[in-house]
């Protein structure tokens, strides 16, 4: 049977949060990724330029190492990873195309990223990525959606160099539907993704504009992350887990088991009257915050009914954690509700 799994996204915090903050940084930069901008880029030659951008790419291949490392002391359940997007800086960007085209730097990315997969693989570490908010499918603008392509199709890169993509979501790649086309939108680029895209892209509902019931309309492309907040946002009351929707979630994933998100708004909501053992009721929340102020993630998972909620998913679903805290918020909730289970 498969181990149940939560995972943290991106970036590595270290557990010992009493040390020095620059302590704390100096120890952390080694595992999290580094970037750059455009605008210095274009300010200096390009062999400084070029010069910069290896150093930052070798830096980030070997942290990603690291941070599997660190990953694979975890427990089990805490086994899973969601990957930075920006592992290679401005990878799908006209400007930069050519510094990723030279023979020497595409081979040390086959070998780099070929590492990374080798890893997770040999320690049955679940993977997962999350373009950004400009990955636009549904977009009703042909430039956005060209750069949209082209920013996928990186990730589709990046999960091909690791050796995924040659099965139904054997690595994760998320997105939101996004876009005034929407679905329709999404339907209408389909057909220019990939093979690998469309073996790992998956549809997540948001809190605004695109739910559950809107992801469920393209299950017949990929499958639906559930992310558990945007529902309760978009809806005012959490889904049911096991509600007739949920199971076609579930379905959604022929086969493979299923990811979904946990997050929670900010604990600065303990301050304005919420009980952290109590159910966040939407109109009760709405006295005394805007949905705006929901947006926004917690540092650890402090509201302990809505923790309780999201175990009654954990037999059928990973959870991938979206919190400030990120790997310090899994442990902890581990700690809290999974170690003595």
């Amino acid at each position: 049977m498969s181990v149940p799994r939560i995972g943290f996204a991106c970036q590595y915090r270290h557990p010992d949060r009493s040390l020095p903050a620059g302590e704390l940084k100096i120890i952390e930069a080694a595992f999290n990724p580094r970037t750059t901008i455009l605008r210095w880029m274009d300010s200096v030659s390009r062999a400084v330029a070029y010069a910069k951008l290896t150093e930052i790419v070798e830096h980030n291949l070997q942290a990603q190492l690291r941070l599997l490392a660190y990953v694979i002391t975890l427990p089990e359940p805490l086994q899973m990873l969601r990957l930075s997007s920006d592992l290679l800086p401005f990878y799908s960007h006209p400007k930069v195309a050519a510094f990723y085209q030279r023979p020497e730097m595409e081979q040390r990315l086959i070998d780099g990223f070929a590492a990374i997969g080798e890893v997770a693989r040999a320690a049955n570490i679940r993977l997962s990525m999350h373009p950004g908010q400009y990955c636009v499918l549904g977009s009703d603008r042909p430039d956005v959606v060209e750069n949209s392509l082209a920013e996928f199709e990186y990730h589709a890169d990046m999960i091909r160099m690791m050796g995924y993509g040659r099965t139904f979501q054997d690595f994760k790649c998320n997105l939101h539907i996004a876009g005034k086309l929407g679905g329709d939108g999404v339907r209408a680029v389909w057909p220019r993704l990939s093979h690998e895209a469309r073996q790992c892209i998956t549809f997540e509902n948001d809190e605004k504009t695109y739910g559950v019931d809107d992801c469920l309309a393209l299950a017949d492309l990929a499958p639906v992350v559930l992310d558990v907040h945007h529902c309760w946002i978009h809806e005012d009351d959490y889904i049911d887990p096991h509600s007739e929707r949920v199971a076609r979630i579930i379905d959604s994933w022929r086969g493979v088991r299923p990811t979904m998100h946990l997050s929670q708004p900010q604990e600065r909501l303990q301050e304005l009257g919420l009980n952290a053992e109590r159910k966040m009721e939407m109109p009760e929340v709405l006295k005394v915050a805007p949905k705006r102020e929901l947006y926004g993630h917690s540092a650890r998972m402090w509201n302990h009914w809505t923790n309780g909620y999201v175990l009654q998913f954990l037999d059928r679903f990973d959870i991938m954690f979206e919190a400030k805290d990120k790997n310090v918020a899994t442990i902890e909730f581990y700690e809290r509700y999974l170690k003595d289970a």
